[in-house]
């Protein structure tokens, strides 16, 4: 218990420090650091509850706008890929896989195809060439302007299909679209992570037979 409690203290008082040389007081009252250059996006999208603008890495801190609509743009791009590569790590388990051939010359079926990273040395590399070619077709295609261009709206390519006309419940949505997005994030990488480990996405301990804290 000492040894966490002097963990915790020590984490503690490095914070205190911060925030006392920040906002004059030991405790971060927000609204007295008025010289924050992240205040300059803590209206923005993304900016939510519990944690408020959270940049743990200052990448804002040159409170640069221009900078900040790309990387808005990138992790708005990243989120969205990260939620299809999720589901795209659920669907076949809860529905199965397509009928018929992924590959007629090489006599390889949907069904043939394993989930996950085991996938990558059965699919043909023809087929990962044609991935790759429409990743990169939707990559240029997609453009600059939505960052770049003063009239643009980072992650905008004109997919008006969920969108409202009600401007509330338009930030309601965008908002809940960046919020899934990071969590997809987190999710595909711990599905790397289990798939890579234990031969399972959803991580099935007893498969990692090689893990250091089985000693």
């Amino acid at each position: 218990a000492e040894i966490a409690n002097g963990r915790l203290a020590m984490m503690a008082i490095i914070g205190m420090f911060f925030q006392d040389g920040l906002t004059g007081s030991a405790y971060g009252d927000w609204a007295l650091y008025t010289d924050s250059p992240l205040r300059a996006f803590e209206s923005e999208l993304g900016v939510q509850d519990p944690v408020g603008f959270w940049d743990p890495l200052s990448l804002t801190a040159d409170g640069d706008v221009a900078s900040f609509r790309r990387r808005r743009a990138v992790e708005l791009k990243h989120g969205r890929i990260s939620m299809l590569a999720t589901m795209g790590y659920i669907t076949p388990e809860v529905t199965g896989k397509f009928p018929g051939y992924l590959s007629q010359s090489a006599g390889l079926k949907f069904a043939d195809v394993p989930n996950g990273l085991s996938a990558i040395s059965k699919v043909p590399a023809i087929g990962w060439a044609q991935v790759i070619a429409y990743a990169g077709f939707c990559e240029i295609s997609a453009g600059t302007d939505d960052f770049k261009s003063p009239s643009g709206v980072p992650g905008d390519y004109g997919f008006k299909v969920l969108t409202s006309s009600i401007a509330e419940e338009k930030n309601k949505k965008l908002s809940a679209e960046i919020a899934n997005g990071r969590l997809a994030m987190m999710a595909i990488i711990g599905m790397f992570f289990q798939d890579g480990l234990t031969g399972s996405a959803w991580g099935d301990w007893s498969l990692y037979t090689s893990s250091p804290l089985r000693v």
